[in-house]
């Protein structure tokens, strides 16, 4: 999938992974107190650039993008979750989906009124 052959660009790929690093990212926070639970994230912008190389596809951008987050102080229980740290991601996340949301509608707006004819 060339993200610059869509008609949205890039946005809409990356509403994708904003939409799949927001589960991520969610369910880190809920196991946070979970045993042995391992942390992860997604790198957004390798995701991206997956996607966009030829014969790639968003779903396995993602996968390959998606990496287990180094704690920076190890729990005793084996759980690599940093509650501050996942809840500061999160949010930073919710805005840039957000914000990717926005120009995808703005977007849809412009086809909207060029297919009216306005």
């Amino acid at each position: 999938m060339q993200m610059t052959d869509s008609l949205f660009g890039v946005h809409g790929a990356a509403l994708s992974v904003r939409s799949q690093r927001m589960g991520v990212l969610a369910s880190n926070i809920a196991n946070a107190s979970t045993p042995g639970y391992k942390a992860k994230d997604i790198d957004f912008r390798a995701a991206l650039a997956s996607a966009d190389a030829p014969g790639g596809s968003i779903d396995g951008a993602i996968d390959a993008a998606t990496l287990y987050r180094v704690p920076v102080q190890s729990s005793a229980d084996g759980n690599t979750v940093e509650l501050t740290t996942e809840q500061t991601a999160f949010a930073e996340n919710a805005v840039a989906y957000q914000t990717t949301l926005s120009f995808l509608n703005g977007r849809i707006g412009q086809i909207s009124r060029a297919l009216k004819g306005e």
